[in-house]
């Protein structure tokens, strides 16, 4: 459909992506827009398959200041402070648009909200939902709100590319056709399917930074990629691998190895908790998670979702030690954004994993990927409504030519191996010699270099980001790249 423009949807906003963040923006939106996404039921996107839940210093004893000061440590020193502080201060207000929309957070016994502890926390400060599924509750009572707004525009597609003439959006590409358009809103998910062991969909794999590349964009610390510690090991598993939720050492879980013995404190940031179990899984040994004995209630009443995926694999959790491994979870870097999430192209806005905002810095803390989607999401939402009515010229009508890119990724042994936890200069540079000379036609080659060039970049460790061949700490600083920084 090279040639073919939709021509009724010519001139609206276009949002793509239906995970929480694009839906948060699509709520917010005053006129007609467009919502683009391969599917409309939270199929493929991580926000559904969030478990743990939404961070928000509404417990007693708790603060946004406190909440930021978490976030900043765990953030090693890549944070903006600026932007923790604002969206840690508006995660009370996140919790009230989530009951207003009639998500049935969970309570405690005396009529208050229940609340999880989550690694680096210093407060029991996660909202949750459905017991452990959190991401699937609050997205579809999000997707029902949104499915009652007759002015969003449903439109199953996928994204194929952006036209951005002179450093400018005036449409994108998508495999329904051609949508003129001046605004943009990209909440397209994060990049785990590039990897071999990964909790994401194994469709997110970072082409819509590469699309959003080749457009002209910047992109922001692409190295920090951040692995969840507990994936559930499954044999003869495939694909997508099953995450036993943080939540689940916050409430009592610890780690084992086979003889028994605990090695690492549960509850320290993602990035140390990921780094020891490496250690013990290249030494040949074998690590659990021991849920047995949680105070309370046992782990099948607290964790239902966790324990139906559990017995799949043929492990009772209450019962049972789980045999675990560190899995790509999430990814810090990505668009760079100011604070109302513009992207350096003007007419693109980014929000949600795709999106490098600063509240992450080299290391996500525990359930602020939730808030920052659902606030980041409205703040795009609301500054495309100011934009849209500020007098610019109607996108071109005429459909310029597609430019077309293969997104077949059979490297992802390879990314695992060199781009994975630990990480060495050969083995960065072995992997870069695969890819770089791919990058040009393919998606997925193109992210997966931009990964590993700012890794190689980087000769320190820092937060998600360890080179074992470089110990120690350089000057904090970030890594900008654009197309024209990879030696293509």
């Amino acid at each position: 459909m090279q040639g073919h423009a939709l021509s009724r949807h010519a001139g609206w906003p276009v949002i793509i992506g239906a995970g929480l963040a694009g839906l948060m923006a699509a709520l917010e939106m005053d006129g007609p827009c467009v919502l683009l996404a391969p599917s409309f039921t939270g199929e493929g996107t991580s926000s559904t398959l969030a478990q743990g839940g939404m961070a928000a210093a509404v417990g007693p004893g708790d603060s946004p200041a406190s909440h930021a000061e978490d976030t900043l440590r765990a953030g090693a020193g890549l944070c903006d402070p600026a932007i923790v502080q604002r969206i840690t201060e508006a995660g009370p207000g996140a919790v009230e648009t989530l009951l207003r929309l009639g998500v049935p957070l969970a309570h405690d016994g005396k009529g208050q909200l229940a609340l999880h502890l989550e690694a680096a926390h210093s407060h029991k400060r996660i909202v949750f939902a459905g017991g452990d599924r959190s991401g699937q509750v609050i997205l579809q009572h999000v997707l029902q709100q949104a499915r009652e707004k007759d002015t969003i525009h449903w439109l199953q597609a996928t994204l194929e590319g952006f036209h951005a003439p002179d450093g400018t959006v005036q449409g994108v590409w998508t495999s329904a056709g051609f949508i003129p358009t001046r605004h943009c809103i990209l909440a397209s998910g994060g990049c785990g399917g590039l990897y071999q062991h990964t909790t994401s969909p194994l469709s997110n794999r970072g082409t819509t930074l590469a699309l959003t590349a080749w457009a002209g964009a910047t992109l922001r610390d692409m190295e920090f990629t951040q692995f969840h510690p507990t994936a559930l090991v499954a044999p003869g598993q495939t694909g997508r691998l099953s995450l036993i939720s943080e939540a689940v050492r916050g409430a009592g879980a610890v780690l084992r190895l086979d003889d028994g013995h605990r090695f690492t404190e549960e509850l320290a940031p993602r990035d140390v908790v990921s780094r020891a179990i490496a250690a013990q899984l290249r030494e040949g040994r074998t690590v659990f998670l021991d849920g047995r004995s949680l105070p309370g209630a046992p782990f099948s009443a607290r964790f239902p979702g966790i324990t139906q995926a559990c017995r799949k694999a043929g492990l009772d959790p209450d019962t049972q030690l789980l045999p675990v491994q560190p899995a790509m979870h999430y990814h810090m870097g990505g668009l760079k954004v100011d604070q109302t999430g513009r992207t350096t192209l003007k007419g693109l806005w980014a929000c949600g994993e795709v999106a490098c905002t600063g509240l992450h810095g080299a290391n996500r803390l525990a359930s602020n990927s939730l808030l920052e989607a659902l606030v980041c999401g409205q703040w795009a939402g609301r500054d495309v409504n100011t934009s849209r009515n500020d007098g610019t010229a109607p996108p071109p009508a005429t459909v310029p030519a597609r430019p077309t890119f293969t997104t077949d990724w059979p490297f992802r042994a390879e990314m695992q191996q060199h781009l994975g936890i630990l990480r060495t200069r050969t083995g960065l540079e072995n992997f870069l010699e695969r890819t770089l000379p791919l990058a040009r036609q393919n998606l997925c080659a193109l992210t997966a270099s931009f990964i590993g060039w700012a890794a190689l970049n980087r000769p320190e460790q820092r937060g998600a980001h360890w080179r074992e061949d470089t110990p120690g700490l350089q000057p904090p600083r970030h890594i900008d790249m654009q197309l024209t920084d990879l030696p293509l």
